[in-house]
């Protein structure tokens, strides 16, 4: 009988084990943080409340009709410049496509970097047919973090993000943020971006010191800025908005990023006409930067036209670099007299250690292509004195370069002894 009763308390047991086996689980329950106390202030500022699932936060919202001009540019440009990339005939990692969603994005943060660092402020600025609309949202407080990632909607949009230095910066931090709430929101949608500030350093390589968006603002798009805040200041600002509860000065901050934002379209706009028009308004340098860049892109027809045109409007000194790389471009393409001309017209106008190169250019080319070992033994020799008379080389580099001109000057001349 014991062992009856003893057998029956452990199949109790088990169904008791069992049962609990099968219940699932409860999540804990998102508990909505606290509303902030300065919500009336911040509304009279000219904020509008948004309240979600996940708490609050605050949202700012204005719409351009396609006139609507900033700076040299209307904004309905900018339909004009996806137009052109769809007719040209070169392939680019800044063309979109005219059926493209696009979202313009910028942030401000309350730091640099580090999971301490928040985001405050998201600027989003959306294509429509017949508009441009900014939304701006605002964190209400860090508690309430997961409401204002949630609203900006990027786990369930796939528009192509079109940043300054957001590539770099402002989505990963928004990825950081957004991975700190992932018990919480929807994954992350993972978008193709256009790095606007990637492309500038591209094209004013040489041309602009700094390449701040406001300098580019200024000095390529005619547009500068009145009553604006330094950048350093909005994460200041942004504090000091929710300990007071005062938001005057925070909406400097909204109206400093959409500028940002609204400089970021004019911008694409003025790349575009740069990569793909035949107008000649800006420097040499630019243009050969330009040039080289569709180079890299494996593009050379677009490379040697625009490096070409280069060389045809702008004095020599001034298209030393577009005769430089063109003359690369005509190597490869088997244009052997077209290369040597284009190498001897950067000689006296490049840099020395694109000089050197240019010297071994011209020693190759006579060598190998022409044989006219004379020339060659020529250029050698410039090679090794300009080697031997600076110092834009390390040393221990200079020794191998030497070693070889040495090398090359030595095969020359059996060369030209054997032709006599």
């Amino acid at each position: 009988m014991s062992s009856m009763s003893y057998e029956n308390k452990m199949m109790q047991l088990k169904q008791m084990l069992g049962k609990k086996k099968e219940q699932p689980k409860n999540k804990p329950t998102f508990q909505k943080p606290e509303k902030p106390f300065y919500i009336n202030e911040w509304q009279k500022a000219g904020l509008a409340l948004v309240e979600n699932d996940f708490g609050v936060l605050f949202k700012r919202e204005v719409t351009y009709p396609l006139t609507f001009q900033h700076g040299f540019y209307k904004l309905g440009l900018f339909f004009d410049a996806v137009e052109k990339w769809q007719k040209a005939t070169v392939e680019h990692p800044y063309a979109i496509h005219i059926d493209e969603p696009v979202l313009f994005f910028d942030t401000e943060t309350t730091g640099l970097k580090g999971v301490g660092t928040n985001i405050f402020l998201l600027g989003l600025l959306s294509v429509e047919e017949d508009q441009f609309v900014l939304t701006q949202y605002v964190l209400a407080d860090p508690a309430n973090e997961a409401a204002f990632l949630f609203e900006s909607k990027f786990w369930q949009q796939s528009k192509t993000i079109v940043s300054y230095n957001g590539k770099s910066f402002d989505w990963p931090q928004l990825e950081t943020r957004w991975t700190l709430n992932q018990n919480v929101l929807p994954k992350l949608r993972n978008p193709r971006q256009i790095d606007l500030l990637h492309s500038s350093k591209r094209i004013w390589k040489n041309n602009l010191e700094r390449m701040k968006l406001t300098k580019v603002e200024e000095e390529k798009l005619g547009f500068r800025r009145n009553g604006d805040i330094p950048g350093f200041l909005a994460p200041i600002i942004y504090t000091d908005a929710i300990k007071s509860g005062n938001a005057s000065a925070l909406m400097k901050v909204l109206y400093h990023n959409e500028w940002d934002l609204l400089s970021l379209v004019t911008l694409y706009i003025h790349s575009t006409n740069l990569l793909l028009e035949g107008e000649w308004e800006e420097s040499a340098t630019t243009y050969t930067n330009i040039g080289k860049w569709y180079g890299d892109l494996k593009q050379p027809i677009q490379s040697e036209q625009v490096l070409t045109t280069v060389t045809e409007n702008y004095q020599t000194e001034e298209a030393g670099l577009a005769h430089y790389y063109l003359a690369f471009q005509q190597k490869r393409n088997g244009m052997v007299e077209e290369a040597i001309k284009s190498f001897q017209n950067a000689l006296s106008f490049v840099n020395n250690r694109e000089k050197l190169k240019v010297l071994e250019q011209l020693a190759i080319l006579y060598e190998h292509q022409l044989k006219e070992y004379e020339r060659a033994l020529h250029y050698t020799n410039e090679g090794l004195q300009l080697l031997e008379s600076q110092s834009f080389i390390k040393k221990d580099q200079q020794m191998k370069y030497v070693i070889n001109w040495t090398r090359r000057l030595q095969r020359v001349e059996k060369k030209l002894k054997s032709k006599l």
